[in-house]
């Protein structure tokens, strides 16, 4: 019997491990990034090889908490700018489509900006149509392009997230990547070569935040 009792205690044990990794401890709130390594062929391969995000992890998507209604993570939404323009996902979905993910949360200093920004973003910027061109001075949106708005309108002081000359080039190179080349062709506009802008993985680099939890590990991620 005590063979069977110590048996029993292990199954036990190793099922708790699993739950506790399926299901983690953090309570996610509003304000809340998701970074995501996600797969979508020649633009995640080249935005991932110009930046490196937190701990070196790739990183090519990214989207914020705005809703939290229960801990399922069904009942939790993500506003995200993927597709055709800017829509709101249960955070189930987000991780369904990839689960290489970890989460940003602003530190305490600056948690004050969260109400407006999410405010912002959902009055202003929800609905909008997808950014294409990757132009920070239009009514469209990319998805790093979506948080920095909402925190600059909080408050442009801050300075949260850093803008940078944007590269559209092959590492070490003045040539762009192929990909981009005929990208642009089809929308029949220039490469912004030099011109501002931000990525997901230069956001989660940001020392105003802090990175609280992973799914599981983006690649490249130490």
């Amino acid at each position: 019997m005590s063979s069977f009792n110590n048996k029993l205690a292990l199954f036990v044990v190793a099922i708790l491990i699993i739950l506790s990794q399926m299901y983690p401890q953090t309570s996610f709130k509003v304000g809340d990034i998701i970074f995501q390594d996600l797969d979508c062929g020649p633009p995640c391969d080249a935005i991932e090889a110009v930046t490196y995000g937190y701990n070196g992890a790739q990183l090519s998507h990214c989207g914020i908490i705005t809703e939290v209604k229960g801990e399922d993570f069904s009942q939790i939404f993500v506003i995200e700018a993927i597709g055709d323009g800017v829509i709101k996902t249960p955070l189930d979905e987000f991780l369904d489509r990839d689960d290489r993910v970890i989460v940003g949360r602003l530190k305490n200093d600056y948690q004050y900006m969260i109400s407006d920004a999410v405010a912002y973003i959902e009055n202003h910027i929800f609905g909008k149509p997808y950014d294409y061109i990757f132009d920070l001075t239009d009514d469209t949106y990319y998805c790093s392009e979506v948080i920095y708005k909402g925190f600059e309108m909080a408050d442009s002081t801050q300075n949260l997230f850093a803008i940078n000359p944007m590269t559209f080039n092959e590492p070490n190179t003045d040539t762009p990547f192929v990909h981009w080349i005929s990208y642009y062709e089809e929308l029949n506009a220039e490469i912004p070569e030099g011109e501002p802008g931000l990525n997901p993985g230069g956001i989660s680099q940001s020392d105003k935040i802090d990175i609280i939890y992973t799914f599981n590990k983006p690649n490249g991620m130490r």
